[in-house]
């Protein structure tokens, strides 16, 4: 069975259509965006936990790197799942609604994971790569700390991809530069995802690279595209475009040193 062939049943045009309809709701109404696509990270990494293991996640500990307030902490408890935290801002870890669940945080830096070799059962980071200057250190923290025969989920959002700009909006496509210039003329203040200060071009192409050199990558498919769309991630150029946010699945060797999972 492949590692995707769970989550593959439950990758519709419906959920698709039903996350870009939440996606509007990202600024003014936060609880709605955030709640909806934590519910759906959480489900996408069970069926990844059970296209490889057979079994629920639960019991299972998450280290979720960049997971900011309680949104994803919640979804992850409801799911029996032990759930830590990695936030480098305290302003994050403290934005929490008082109506999630109390969550386990660490303050660090995703490049400089404080956690011991093969701690954890699975590391997650959402829409975090894009923002750190150096994503495949990140990536290669994420996959010191997992635990051989557990999941390294890493999804974030390509640059070429219509959301690459965040809230610059497809001025991307003109320059980050440019685009961040025009957004603080607009606004008067600069855009939360500064191009070259708090996010970066990031492509599909450089990520599947980096995962294929590690050995570890087990699936790569586009977040939020229907099951008969993942065919885009293996077209040169036209992912760039189409993908939008690439989910690299990666597992660490076990001592025998294969994966035995077929993507």
């Amino acid at each position: 069975m492949a590692v995707t062939d769970v989550l593959a049943r439950r990758a519709t045009l419906a959920r698709s259509i039903k996350l870009l309809n939440d996606f509007r709701f990202e600024q003014r109404d936060p609880a709605r965006f955030y709640g909806a696509l934590a519910c759906d990270t959480a489900a996408m990494v069970a069926d990844l936990w059970r296209g490889v293991h057979g079994v629920s996640p639960a019991g299972c500990t998450l280290l979720d790197v960049g997971g900011g307030p309680g949104y994803f902490a919640a979804a992850f408890a409801d799911a029996g799942v032990h759930y830590i935290g990695v936030e480098p801002d305290p302003a994050e870890m403290h934005a929490a609604p008082e109506a999630t669940a109390p969550a386990t945080y660490v303050r660090a830096s995703g490049t400089a994971l404080p956690f011991a070799d093969a701690s954890v059962d699975i590391c997650l980071s959402s829409n975090v790569a894009e923002h750190v200057r150096d994503p495949w250190r990140l990536g290669r923290e994420m996959l010191r700390v997992t635990r051989p025969g557990g999941l390294v989920v890493l999804s974030y959002t390509v640059w070429l991809g219509p959301f690459g700009g965040h809230e610059t909006g497809l001025w991307h496509y003109f320059g980050g530069a440019r685009a961040a210039a025009r957004y603080t003329r607009k606004h008067g203040h600069a855009p939360k995802n500064n191009y070259g200060s708090s996010l970066f071009a990031v492509s599909a192409a450089d990520g599947l690279q980096w995962a294929a050199n590690t050995g570890a990558l087990i699936a790569a498919f586009p977040r939020y595209h229907p099951r008969w769309g993942w065919w885009m991630t293996r077209v040169p150029v036209l992912r760039e475009f189409l993908v939008s946010n690439l989910v690299l699945v990666l597992m660490p060797p076990t001592a025998t040193g294969s994966t035995s999972v077929r993507s």
